[in-house]
């Protein structure tokens, strides 16, 4: 029998290294995931400020209205089919793909129209071409620049 002073030890669980290691894993896991934001895009159109002088040469004018319809040169195309588009604008251009081309869509125009407008351009040759704009107003109304 012992008399003396029980010695109890006493148990501790030493946390440290555990802490370390989960320090660690969490270190890798943020390192290597990645933060998608899909819905955070913002697209913010341009205006133009400035208006390009009139060409040197005659432009041909290709027109786009609020709803699809192409006008080239004035003249209406019946079809909107880029095929029909493609005659239009070959039959009032004749052979000269070098002619400037003034691309003129209403600011309601589906985006499509325009594209398509531009394919049937680009199909043909054509390789400048300009988008027409208006000057852009400042808060009080008036047109921005000098």
């Amino acid at each position: 029998m012992r008399l003396g002073s029980a010695r109890q030890d006493d148990f501790e669980i030493n946390v440290i290294s555990l802490i370390d290691v989960l320090l660690t894993l969490l270190m890798f896991f943020v390192m290597t995931t990645t933060f998608v934001q899909h819905s955070a895009m913002k697209v913010t159109l341009p205006e133009a400020s400035e208006t390009a002088g009139e060409p040197q040469r005659e432009a041909l004018v290709v027109m786009v209205d609020a709803d699809g319809r192409y006008f080239v040169d004035n003249n209406e195309v019946l079809n909107p089919a880029l095929d029909t588009l493609k005659e239009a604008i070959a039959r009032v251009a004749g052979a000269d793909r070098e002619r400037p081309v003034v691309l003129r869509a209403d600011a309601a125009s589906r985006h499509q129209a325009v594209v398509t407008a531009m394919d049937a351009l680009g199909q043909l040759g054509f390789t400048r071409l300009s988008i027409a704009t208006t000057r852009a107003k400042d808060a009080a109304g008036k047109p921005a620049g000098p």
